[in-house]
């Protein structure tokens, strides 16, 4: 097969999951879509090393994964967090109880490697997923590291219509309450820049060389901080933690990789490089594996439902909004703000009731989203990889 049509074949792929996802409204997740493709594909045409035919080697994934780790950490704003902090606690009480539902339920169940690969890619999305397949793939378990995709594909299955049920009883919960004017629509705060110790770029510094150069620092410095380490604390969870530090010091851009233009370059890189390990994945693997993905799943989601349920009783806080929050880490942006919208579109019977819910529901689902899927997730797979 030749290099363009290689590259026809994997982007087809990809653009496919894209056109049906938003067809259906997020209805067939764009993530089952790619998966089943690169699936037949690699049963049908595709040759088992076309991620290396069109370039996407090793190196590129760890540039791409240590980057968009640290451009995660530029993303916290720990200003927001702390306005939020029932949230943020509601997130973080959910994914322990995924690590309950799938640790300490499934050890009854299943074997403690495939659980420990599993949770991860359950609690967050891409990063966590890639990095537990890798450290699969370099343990010679090509069999936990398809498990690992494949979870991190199904869960959106169960993810989507719970927090479409959930959201649509605090809408309506909501929606009484302010038609009886015991609430109203929220103000935006006018947010004022905080000074940093680093004098802001001016923008016409702020190009893609400059921006990846400081990228390369805090990639170089993660790496360095974890020999120093002993490889202890991994350099992705080291990157999270600079990223942050970085931005709101102010060496670095808030969303840096998107600023610099390299955003999509660097996911997309990552997205094919996480499908490319389904190669390895036979039917009969992927038969063999349908009890242990299915069975985490529910066994996670069950977890995170009780613990959600708990935090909302202690802290006083919706039932139905604290399932919707935790549930976040089953797919995350940009799906959590689609199904707020549609939510609030649907529930609202004019402008202002679904201006009100949009007030009341998004901010809490962004928060969540971000807590779960792109900070506690990397962090969770930087401390399991080193129990495999």
């Amino acid at each position: 097969m030749s290099l363009t049509t290689a590259f026809f074949c994997v982007i087809t792929a990809l653009a496919v999951g894209d056109f049906l996802s938003v067809r259906t409204r997020g209805m067939i997740p764009s993530l089952f879509v790619n998966a089943v493709l690169f699936l037949v594909g690699y049963w049908t045409i595709f040759p088992k090393n076309i991620i290396e035919q069109i370039g996407i080697v090793k190196p590129i994934s760890f540039f791409a994964l240590i980057f968009l780790v640290i451009h995660i950490g530029t993303m916290l704003s720990i200003r927001d967090l702390i306005r939020e902090y029932k949230t943020v606690i509601i997130s973080l009480v959910s994914i322990l109880g995924i690590c309950f539902g799938t640790l300490v339920i499934g050890s009854l169940f299943f074997p403690t490697k495939t659980l420990i690969i599993a949770t991860p890619p359950l609690a967050g999305g891409l990063v966590a997923t890639l990095l537990m397949s890798q450290a699969a793939i370099a343990r010679h378990l090509d069999q936990l590291a398809v498990l690992a995709i494949l979870v991190y594909v199904m869960q959106t299955f169960v993810g989507y219509p719970l927090t479409s049920i959930a959201l649509k009883f605090e809408c309506k919960s909501l929606l009484k309450k302010f038609r009886n004017h015991e609430m109203e629509i929220k103000k935006e705060e006018v947010k004022k820049e905080s000074k940093k110790l680093v004098p802001a770029m001016p923008k016409a510094y702020q190009t893609t060389y400059i921006i990846l150069f400081k990228m390369s620092i805090l990639a170089s410095l993660s790496v360095f901080l974890e020999y120093l380490s002993g490889n202890y604390v991994s350099k992705y969870i080291i990157g999270l933690v600079l990223g942050v530090i970085a931005a709101e010091l102010g060496f670095i851009e808030r969303k840096p990789l998107e600023i610099s233009g390299t955003f999509g370059f660097y996911m997309t890189a990552l997205m094919i490089f996480v499908f490319g390990n389904l190669s390895k994945a036979s039917p009969t693997m992927v038969m063999n594996l349908f009890s242990s993905f299915v069975g985490t799943i529910v066994l996670g989601v069950i977890g995170l439902l009780i613990f959600a349920l708990i935090s909302a009783k202690v802290l006083k806080q919706s039932i139905p909004m604290s399932c919707a929050i935790g549930l976040n880490a089953l797919y995350g942006f940009p799906s959590n703000y689609i199904m707020s919208l549609e939510a609030a579109n649907t529930s609202g019977k004019n402008e202002e009731e679904v201006e009100f819910l949009k007030s009341e529901i998004i901010p809490k689902m962004l928060i969540g989203g971000f807590v779960s899927v792109t900070i506690v997730s990397v962090i969770i797979a930087g401390v399991f990889v080193k129990f495999l």
